[in-house]
């Protein structure tokens, strides 16, 4: 009976939800890092959606190099917004990778 009890607590392992695998860091600095990168890409798309559908200037803009200006002119405006403290979305993913990696064993 106790081999069929341990055969079906391995099962019950088994079945749990995993959590994502991350890299063990004990630098609270380089998970902020990691938040920012991302508060950083999300805010460049969603300022280059937010600018979609406004033209350039007929007189000074147009063309294939205004396509990617207003793209690398994006990622900056995204940057500079998650390191001057974004709208918050770093802190809760540094929060999670930090979490995340409290819950792993070693």
């Amino acid at each position: 009976m106790t081999d069929l009890a341990a055969t079906m607590s391995d099962y019950a392992q088994l079945a749990r939800p995993l959590a994502p695998s991350t890299a063990k860091t004990a630098d609270a600095a380089k998970a902020r890092e990691a938040a920012e990168n991302f508060e950083a890409f999300y805010l460049s798309q969603t300022f280059e959606q937010m600018f979609a559908d406004v033209e350039p200037d007929s007189m000074f803009g147009g063309g294939q190099g205004e396509k990617v200006f207003r793209s690398m002119l994006f990622q900056e405006y995204g940057k500079q917004a998650a390191k001057t403290g974004g709208i918050g979305i770093a802190d809760m993913v540094q929060k999670e990778i930090l979490r995340l990696q409290e819950v792993q064993k070693p």
